[in-house]
């Protein structure tokens, strides 16, 4: 193999960024049901509950989404009484701390349902942060789906259920958190029901904000609201009470204050119905036009390329030139070779004939 050598000058480098997406689909009987619960993995220090997509001690297990709930300590759902209070308000200050940032005094921002000094107070909040094996870089904006239901209890079977999205997010999202970009989840009715009682959501307009969603961070925030009526929440959605808890029959407050974080992580958990979104991951490339202009390559160094000091690719001696293109080397100023890349078959080059040879190196 002989080796000929041509500098490359800036109009011969571009960079550029492509985005890949894959859809990622998870139904609520991967969360709830299918397994029973083995993919469910609690600890020791009672802080989360993880999701697997297969029971969680098999090799084959893949996490996918941890679930977990806090509580401002200024909300009214604190109280020194309330089980694992201490644990609930510093998981709130924790994610608060990272997603919102300070303020100019120094303190934590509270979760707003439009970011940082913005939008109404969520004093109690339902965090998902979803695994980087499925989030990747990024989630897709505008891609977030997450279903919830809605029924008395969640052992019952009941078509009212509630859509979180972070609608038109490709268009309209924010920048100001120490996060990342970050999104708003509207809540809508799935499936409204003008006989049923409850009628799902207080508003059907999507301009009904329930959460937050991380992009970067891929943690979803959702507001505790969801699950609450107006009559016991002042910026409760839904029309009527639902028995968060089955069997029994408490109210989503009285599950956040009164039962450990792994148990509100279990009813939640049975309360999802589908969750989806598309991740993305970001290739970044150098594109290197390697030009093989009509006077370059048309000769080779190659000792086989002569024979008795004639060129064995000319029959005549008017004859042109030819040489083949097998190989294109990147080198570095002081020619150590860095990258190699093939050609799928060679290229006759003659003076006649040039070519632009386009070499992609992703990172």
């Amino acid at each position: 193999m002989a080796t000929t050598y041509k500098s490359l000058g800036t109009n011969d480098i571009v960079s550029a960024r492509t985005l890949l997406h894959e859809a990622i689909p998870i139904t609520g009987s991967i969360v709830s049901g299918t397994y029973t619960d083995e993919n469910i993995k609690n600890y020791a220090h009672g802080m989360f509950q993880s999701v697997y997509d297969y029971p969680y001690l098999s090799s084959s297990a893949n996490h996918i989404f941890d679930i977990t709930v806090g509580y401002a300590s200024t909300s009214a759902y604190s109280g020194s009484s309330n089980s694992q209070n201490a644990k609930k308000i510093n998981i709130y200050n924790q994610m608060a701390q990272i997603l919102m940032g300070h303020d100019h005094t120094g303190s934590i921002r509270r979760f707003t349902d439009a970011g940082p000094d913005s939008g109404s107070v969520m004093d109690s909040c339902i965090f998902m942060p979803l695994s980087r094996l499925l989030s990747k870089d990024e989630i897709k904006k505008g891609s977030f789906t997450l279903e919830l239901s809605l029924a008395a209890s969640y052992t019952a079977i009941d078509v009212r259920r509630a859509t979180l999205k972070d609608t038109n997010a490709q268009n309209d999202y924010r920048i100001n958190s120490p996060a990342g970009d970050y999104g708003i989840l509207y809540i809508t009715a799935s499936t409204p029901d003008p006989n049923s009682p409850l009628d799902d959501i207080v508003t059907t307009s999507t301009s009904t904000k329930a959460g937050l969603l991380f992009y970067q961070a891929g943690i979803a925030v959702l507001t505790g609201a969801c699950f609450m009526s107006a009559s016991l929440a002042a910026n409760g959605f839904l029309q009527q009470l639902v028995n968060f808890k089955s069997p029994s029959s408490e109210t989503a407050a009285a599950v956040l204050t009164g039962s450990v974080i792994t148990a509100s992580a279990d009813n939640i958990r049975h309360r999802i119905y589908d969750l989806s979104f598309n991740n993305t991951t970001e290739l970044n490339s150098t594109i290197y036009f390697c030009r093989a202009n009509a006077g370059d390559f048309n000769y080779s160094s190659n000792p086989t390329y002569l024979s008795s000091s004639k060129l064995v690719v000319k029959n005549e001696s008017t004859d042109e030139p030819v040489s083949y293109i097998t190989t294109v080397g990147l080198y570095s100023a002081d020619n150590e070779l860095l990258a190699t890349a093939k050609l799928s078959e060679p290229l006759k080059k003659t003076p006649s004939t040039e070519f632009t040879i386009r070499t992609r190196l992703d990172y």
